[in-house]
């Protein structure tokens, strides 16, 4: 399996997508919406939805992208920054 640091970000996101989705998430990448900067990635699962922005390891979100999940947080949805594939062991998608 490669190393994380040399992967793209598209690659890190298959590989979220492949492990969320073997943990039970419906999964949803968002290819094009009517707001810039929105998270790459909706999941579900067990009546939770999270919105995951995917980066490359020591990336950090765009000051849209930042704006973006203080919206969504204002609305009371989970949004959270992942790196690799591990997020799925954070408390925020356990379930």
């Amino acid at each position: 399996m490669k190393n994380i640091k040399n992967m793209t970000e598209a690659q890190i996101q298959r590989r979220l997508i492949l492990d969320l989705e073997r943990d039970g998430w419906y999964v949803v990448k968002l290819l094009k919406t009517t707001k810039n900067g929105i998270p790459d990635l909706i999941c579900h699962k067990d009546g939770r939805t999270v919105y995951i922005e995917v980066k490359r390891p020591g990336q950090k979100p765009r000051p849209l992208q930042n704006y973006r999940h203080k919206e969504l947080a204002d609305h009371g949805i989970l949004t959270i920054t992942a790196t690799d594939s591990t997020c799925i062991n954070n408390p925020p998608l356990s379930t």
